[in-house]
């Protein structure tokens, strides 16, 4: 799938919006400026949240919760993580349940996810991003809305 511009990787977000569930987990791949963090906003905006979403690089871990967004949602960045090992002092494990994961730089955390959707961006020479997607099984009817 290819994005244009910010505008359409904000898009793509709120469509994925509409198809997640908590226990879900989206990773988000790509290189910086790739667009993840737009895909992120465009879904919390799709959420309720009123406002830009910030990028969680400094704080590695920002919650959402309800009434600020209609489910809770952990979004996630391990850009600042060195040693996989970090991963369990963040507790995710025990939010993942009712909550969704959203994780930029997941490659950070190899084998944390197997499970997740795992999108990736790539910036293309004319200033789009190229989307790839590995598609669980559990995602397999879901994706096909998108």
């Amino acid at each position: 799938m290819i994005l244009a511009d910010p505008a359409a990787s904000e898009a793509f977000g709120a469509r994925l919006a509409a198809l997640i569930a908590p226990g879900d987990v989206v990773t988000l791949s790509g290189p910086l400026g790739a667009g993840k963090t737009s895909v992120a906003r465009g879904l919390l905006a799709a959420l309720g949240l009123a406002g830009e979403a910030p990028s969680p690089s400094f704080a590695i871990v920002q919650p959402y919760d309800v009434p600020e967004v209609r489910m809770a949602v952990l979004h996630v960045d391990l850009y600042r993580i060195d040693d996989p090992e970090e991963i369990d002092e963040l507790g995710l494990d025990e939010a993942a349940s009712d909550s969704v994961l959203l994780v930029e730089w997941p490659e950070r955390a190899p084998g944390w996810w197997p499970d997740a959707l795992a999108l990736t961006l790539e910036m293309l020479p004319d200033g789009s991003r190229r989307l790839t997607a590995a598609v669980p099984p559990g995602w397999k009817a879901r994706w096909q809305q998108i």
